[in-house]
This record gives structure tokens, C-alpha cells and sequence, in this order.
């Protein structure tokens, strides 16, 4: 089996009786049968006797994307191309995980960059709109905005930049006429989380930017909590930029994400860092063959940079984006396309659906809107993390998501409604 062959077995997703199959490196990886049933419990390897409800924290890896990657590995001591298929190129055939992520999200390839994290996006689009040096124009956000966020745009603050942050109402939403009250001609670039991590709000996106841009200003969306959990259409929200790791809802690893960056919004910045993997082109001249060192129009390189996001954001070889983490990112990326953004949402819904009745029942107040329920719902209480709870669930084998004052809950596709009952059981 030739690498070419090899690889492009990588992005294969999960037959409906074959999810735990191991294969070897010489054989493809199974492919999916539709329509898919659910729970997908097969298809990943929880350990026995847990009740994993906590995706939105850190999605469990399925089964063939663990395959994939333990082939890709293994092909470490076999003839391959030199350039992984994250490089200038890639290789022939190979599933691409921008091409996959471009078509989940309905961008086009070249307005997707990889980066090495959701945080890593937004730190580049803040430096490619010259916000972390200008002091001129101000930056909006909200409270409910990802947590590392707030804390970068904290310290631009300290530096001179103009943050407006919106606080969130006592029931866990952020509106659209609060935004529309700070939001001004001079405001450069409004930042959200279009699903809130801590609570599952969710923002009209659509409505956002249409006001951003009547004002003039850009919009970063984080969209870690949406992409993969529901269906997501660039186009259709408006975002100019938009940014996710790859660990939660697209059920990778660590290490590898993606940037979105529109088309229009390309000629609008600048670039934030420049390195090997934006010019595609890029040349060594060395000797004996290369430019001669005394010549009068000696160049140490040619190269030409393309415009797009790619060209525009990927510095070098990123954390992660070996062939392991491609290969097993392009096949949990098929998993996913496989099963459908919308079925995977319609099954997850019924779940939060019953905790959203039966939880506040038992002490808790509900803090997710039940109209934008997405992958998560999260209720409060005061004390939680002082309480019996934590040990209640830890003898039941049920994995949550636990803060000092809060319990996010966030089913995936191997979770049923008996799961459900054993996490209610075990808060009684």
C-alpha cells in the first residue's frame, strides 16, 4: 500500500458494527453506513462503568480516528513524501482537514487557515488588525465571551486599548440592544463566543454583524462550542473572522484548529506573522546550483505569498500538525460530516431537553436558554463546589463539568436518556 493510498484511508468514518475493529497498516479504515443510528456507543472506548457527559470539556476521540492515527504512526519507518499533508502541497489524495472543515462550515479552502488553537485564531486576528500596537478605535465584547479572551483583551486594556466589555443579565444572556449600546463608528472589531462556554447562550450572530458592519467594524466569532455540535454556516452568520480547536465537538486532539478569515476581509488586514508554510513557492537558492554569491542580483530565497488565509496565517509547523494529528483529525472531521451536524444536534436536544425539566428540581437554577440550546446546559448553585455533589457523582461514575458555583452538562452522540437518569440519580 502506497502513502497515497494509506492516507486517504485515514479519513474514513465508523460502519455501524464494526466501530471497535482494529486494523492493521496495511488495511483501510471502515467506512460509515447511513443512515446512522444513535446512540454511537460502539464507536468509542469509554472506559466501563462511566457515564460521560462532559464533550463540551473534552470529546471523547472516536474509535477510527484513533485507528487512523495509530496507522499514521506506524508509517513513521516507511517510504513517504517528505512534506506532511499539513505542509506546502500536502500529499496528492490525502483527506485535507481544511478542505473538510471549509465544506463543514460552508467557507471556501482558502479562507481557512490551521492554527494550533481557538485562542491562538483570535490572538492573530487581533495582530492583523494592529489593535495589539493602535490606540485609535475600541473593541467590544461581552461577559460571556471565552475566559482567555477576556483576559487578552484585559491586558490590550492595560496597554491603552479602548475594551468595552458588555455584562451578561442575571439569567445568562447578553442582548443585542446592550451591544447596540456600545457598539460605535469607532469600534474596530466586536469579539463573541457565538455558544457561551460557561452556559450554552447563543448569539445571533447574524443580527450582530449587521450591526457591527453598519457601523464599520469586523466580527471575530469563537465558535468551539457550535461547529460540529450544530449546523454552522459562515456565510449565512456573517462573520468576518471565526476560530476553533479541534478537541471538542470535531472530536480531535489537541494542538490543531482553524481560522476563518472571509474573503472581503483579507483586504483588510495585515499580515500578523510570516513563515515557510504561507509561500507555497518558496525557493533556497544554495550553491553550487542556486544563485552564484558574488552575482549582482543575488537572492538567498524567491518565493511569493498567496492572499488568503492560509498565506496570511500559517507561520510554521503548528503544535500537533504532524501526520498523527492530521490523519486522526481528518477522520474524526469524516465522522462527523458523516453523522451530520443536524442529526447529531436533533439527537443530543431530547437529553438537554430532560435535564433542563428535572434539574432545577433538585436545587439547581436553570441558566441556558432553552431556545438556543446547543451542546450544553449548565445550572447553578451556590456552594456546589463545596457540597457532597462532586463525590455523589464521582461514586456513580458520572463526568461533569463541576465549578465552585456551577454544573455544565454537555451529552454527545454516544449518550442516551439512561445516561441522563443515572447523572439525575446520582444528584438526588
Amino acid at each position: 500500500m502506497d502513502r497515497r493510498e494509506m492516507i486517504a484511508g485515514l479519513g474514513g468514518a465508523l460502519t455501524v458494527g464494526l466501530a471497535g475493529a482494529r486494523h492493521g497498516p496495511g488495511q483501510r479504515a471502515p467506512t460509515i453506513a447511513q443512515p446512522a443510528a444513535f446512540p454511537r456507543k460502539a464507536d468509542f472506548r469509554i472506559e466501563p462503568r462511566v457515564t460521560y457527559l462532559n464533550a463540551a470539556f473534552t470529546h471523547p476521540i472516536p474509535l477510527v480516528a484513533v485507528d487512523a492515527a495509530r496507522r499514521a504512526a506506524e508509517a513513521r519507518g516507511t517510504l513517504r513524501p517528505a512534506a506532511p499533508p499539513t505542509g506546502r502541497g500536502g500529499v496528492p489524495g490525502a483527506p485535507n482537514p481544511r478542505a473538510q472543515f471549509a465544506a463543514l462550515i460552508g467557507a471556501k479552502p482558502t479562507e481557512v487557515a490551521y492554527v494550533s488553537s481557538t485562542s491562538a485564531g483570535e490572538n492573530l486576528v487581533v495582530r492583523a488588525l494592529g489593535l495589539d500596537h493602535r490606540r485609535d478605535g475600541n473593541v467590544v465584547t461581552d461577559g460571556l465571551h471565552f475566559e482567555g479572551a477576556l483576559m487578552h483583551l484585559a491586558e490590550l486594556g492595560k496597554r491603552g486599548l479602548d475594551v468595552r466589555v458588555v455584562p451578561p443579565s442575571a439569567d445568562g444572556r447578553v442582548t443585542l440592544g446592550a451591544l447596540d449600546r456600545v457598539i460605535d463608528r469607532n469600534t474596530r472589531l466586536v469579539q463573541v463566543s457565538a455558544v457561551a462556554m460557561y452556559n450554552g447562550f447563543r448569539h445571533d450572530l447574524k443580527a450582530i454583524c449587521d450591526l457591527a458592519h453598519s457601523r464599520g467594524a469586523m466580527v471575530y466569532a469563537d465558535v468551539v462550542h457550535l461547529v460540529g455540535a450544530a449546523p454552522f454556516q459562515v456565510r449565512e452568520s456573517g462573520v468576518d473572522f471565526a476560530a476553533t480547536s479541534s478537541f471538542k465537538w470535531l472530536m480531535g486532539d489537541f494542538g490543531l484548529g482553524f481560522l476563518y478569515v472571509s474573503e472581503a476581509a483579507l483586504d483588510r488586514i495585515e499580515r500578523p506573522v510570516v513563515g515557510y508554510y504561507q509561500a507555497p513557492s518558496l525557493h533556497a537558492h544554495y550553491p553550487p546550483f542556486g544563485f552564484a554569491p558574488g552575482a549582482s542580483d543575488y537572492r538567498a530565497v524567491t518565493y511569493d505569498i498567496p492572499r488568503t488565509a492560509a498565506g496570511m496565517f500559517e507561520m510554521g509547523t503548528l503544535t500537533g500538525s504532524t501526520e498523527v494529528n492530521v490523519a486522526l483529525l481528518a477522520a474524526s472531521l469524516g465522522y462527523v460530516q458523516t453523522l451530520g451536524p443536524a442529526a447529531i444536534h436533533a439527537h443530543r436536544l431530547p437529553l438537554l431537553e430532560r435535564l433542563q425539566d428535572e434539574v432545577p428540581k433538585l436545587g439547581f437554577r436553570a441558566m441556558t436558554p432553552r431556545e438556543d440550546m446547543v451542546g450544553v446546559v449548565t445550572f447553578a448553585r451556590e456552594h456546589l463546589g463545596s457540597s457532597d455533589v462532586a463525590g455523589r457523582l464521582l461514586a456513580a461514575g458520572v463526568n461533569v463539568r463541576l465549578a465552585d458555583h456551577w454544573m455544565r452538562v454537555s451529552p454527545s452522540v454516544y449518550n442516551d436518556m439512561e445516561d441522563v437518569e443515572r447523572l439525575l440519580a446520582a444528584l438526588k
